[in-house]
């Protein structure tokens, strides 16, 4: 049975539809993860956690996004990328729904677990897509368009619920889980529209990253740069602002700080395709996310707030180049198993390295020297932008 080739592009009239697949697929790598925190108050109030336990709902799933990248790229290599984002998204939503159905804490940590699962599965199966939905030109762009959905997500999700959706469901965190988590389903199914990339693979590739590959373990490294400092501060910022006297501001810089990021992905719609591969960009970025995050303890009150603000603007930006790279320089049937390495590395370091930065700030006592971990690690990795080869590869003759 013959099928359309990954390098014909789609008429023009299929770009809208796939494009807001796209951005609804990117709205649930975050969304389900970012609920968790406004619902943590009624959380622990039903199910008796304590704080550890609580704020394992939300770094639980962070963690699954490294650990399950392996899977989702063998996926990627059985069953083709899109209906490995299709499985993924179902597993996330169950997984997702699942945590508002649960009795107790172990399973509500199983269930946050396997939605994580779920997650990491989507994020190497999108950019394998994007070659086989889009054509050339336009790869950078759908890059922007679910990212953009992606961090869109983290704002919904952390912003939209306590004031808005709790309420309309009788202050049920049951309910509001479910609320967000089953629409999924509609969206997975939706994922089967469009007509490319029916097909599963018609031969079995490579799906373990190929670590002989130098831009495995650069982009890995450089999103760690990006995402440690991103979900670092974020992590700390409370205790940050109360070890300075500004507490009180905490909830207008946790606004600020997070609403950036969306910003960040509106500017990359604008911009992808002048700014994805250039070297030069991602130096830039990379530079001032780290001034920003020097400026957020070296500063005070709305000083630092403003300072951390920029670096998670900037961090945004850059987070989307990198992502953008995989699809762009590597060849279709590659592109998923380059992305997952970045990713397993990526997150793997955004988990341990803002981590390793609260065990120095316990042993000495100070806040600030958790940043400080942070930073040290990203002026470490800088110089390999140097040193990243972005020519783009060829395209294959023929996809599935």
């Amino acid at each position: 049975m013959t099928h359309t080739s990954a390098s014909t592009p789609p008429p023009p009239a299929s770009l809208l539809p796939v494009a807001v697949l796209l951005w609804l697929a990117g709205l649930y790598l975050r969304v389900p993860i970012l609920v968790a925190p406004p619902l943590a108050p009624f959380i622990s109030s039903d199910l008796g956690l304590n704080q550890t336990l609580t704020g394992a709902l939300t770094t639980l799933p962070i963690l699954m996004l490294a650990i399950g990248a392996m899977p989702g790229s063998l996926a990627i290599s059985r069953l083709g990328p899109r209906n490995t984002l299709v499985l993924a998204m179902v597993v996330m939503a169950m997984g997702s729904a699942a945590r508002g159905l649960a009795p107790e804490i172990v399973t509500l940590l199983t269930a946050s677990a396997v939605m994580g699962l779920g997650i990491a599965m989507m994020q190497p199966a999108l950019p394998a897509l994007l070659p086989r939905w889009l054509p050339p030109h336009h790869v950078a762009m759908g890059t922007a368009i679910y990212m953009n959905g992606m961090l869109m997500g983290e704002f919904v999700g952390a912003g939209i619920t306590l004031p808005l959706l709790v309420p309309l469901l009788e202050n049920s965190w049951r309910l509001t889980l479910l609320a967000w988590s089953l629409p999924a389903l509609l969206v997975a199914a939706a994922l089967f529209l469009p007509k490319r990339d029916l097909a599963r693979p018609t031969e079995r590739a490579a799906w373990l990253p190929d670590w002989s590959n130098p831009l495995t373990l650069k982009l890995g490294l450089l999103l760690g740069l990006s995402a440690s400092m991103f979900f670092g501060l974020n992590a700390y910022m409370g205790n940050l602002l109360a070890q300075t006297g500004h507490f009180d501001k905490l909830s207008q810089a946790l606004f600020c700080y997070n609403i950036a990021q969306v910003f960040a992905s509106l500017m990359m719609l604008k911009m992808a395709r002048q700014w994805v591969g250039r070297r030069s960009m991602i130096t830039v970025t990379a530079v001032i996310s780290v001034a920003g995050t020097t400026g957020a303890i070296a500063l005070e009150g709305w000083w630092a707030i403003a300072s951390a603000t920029l670096m998670s603007f900037v961090a945004g930006i850059l987070l989307i180049l990198l992502v953008a790279l995989p699809p762009l320089l590597a060849r279709p049937g590659e592109t998923g198993r380059l992305s997952a390495g970045t990713f397993l590395v990526g997150y793997t370091l955004a988990f341990t390295i803002p981590m390793l930065g609260g065990v120095v700030s316990d042993m000495t006592g100070d806040v600030r020297h958790s940043i400080l971990v942070m930073i040290a690690y990203s002026v470490l990795v800088l110089p390999l932008i140097r040193t990243l080869d972005l020519k783009p590869a060829r395209a294959e003759s023929s996809g599935s």
